[in-house]
């Protein structure tokens, strides 16, 4: 008889950015005050369900988005590694729309391969992380469900590779809110279905950016 499982990723709520640099796997970058009000609402969405693992990208904005998650549910926030920011040469600078960045001849060679992706780590390989932890949260949260808590970059990625769709994507048209929940459905070691909700809503929407 095969077991069913979900494994939802959740998204980090806002983080404290106001000089607008890409922060990627930088140390000290934690949660706006929305932000922190965010992991309390989609602490809120996930109440009632059976949840009986809670695992964190070592980040600092995972890490609190995480915390209230596994309180109302008496359970200790595991880490995994293989749920950290996906890497990028840009991390600490500014890089974004009209800021003159691709007009930069020392910055060229990093984005001359847009579907690996050149300027950072390979799609596949952030997606083949993500799904081993999953696999792995999903045998230990077995029958019930499993929360990890990641980036909007390895969750969508790896959403498009379990839905069977090319890696390579517009960022801007990721649908990965801050906070959302993207749930992985397993009936024993397959996944069947994936669901995706938004529980801060136009909050999370409107500040879609960011890692």
């Amino acid at each position: 008889m095969s077991t069913r499982t979900i494994v939802n990723l959740v998204r980090h709520g806002e983080v404290h950015n106001p000089t607008k640099v890409l922060y990627g796997r930088l140390p000290g970058f934690r949660l706006s005050e929305s932000g922190e009000q965010m992991a309390t609402t989609v602490a809120a969405a996930l109440a009632g369900r059976d949840v009986r693992v809670v695992v964190s990208s070592p980040l600092d904005r995972a890490l609190q988005t995480a915390k209230p998650i596994a309180a109302q549910f008496g359970l200790t926030v595991q880490t995994d590694d293989r749920l950290i920011e996906s890497d990028n040469v840009f991390e600490g600078k500014t890089f974004g729309v009209g800021d003159g960045a691709l007009r930069r001849p020392a910055n060229w060679r990093h984005v001359r391969n847009p579907f690996r992706p050149s300027w950072g780590e390979p799609y596949a390989e952030v997606a083949a992380r993500v799904l081993a932890a999953c696999a792995d949260a999903r045998q230990q949260a077995e029958g019930g469900e499993a929360v990890l808590v990641s980036h909007q970059l390895p969750i969508w990625v790896t959403r498009r590779a379990v839905e069977g769709q090319r890696l390579w994507h517009r960022p801007d048209r990721r649908e990965c809110a801050l906070a959302s929940i993207t749930s992985f459905v397993y009936d024993g070691p397959r996944i069947v279905d994936v669901r995706y909700e938004e529980p801060a809503g136009a909050a999370g929407r409107s500040r879609i950016g960011g890692a």
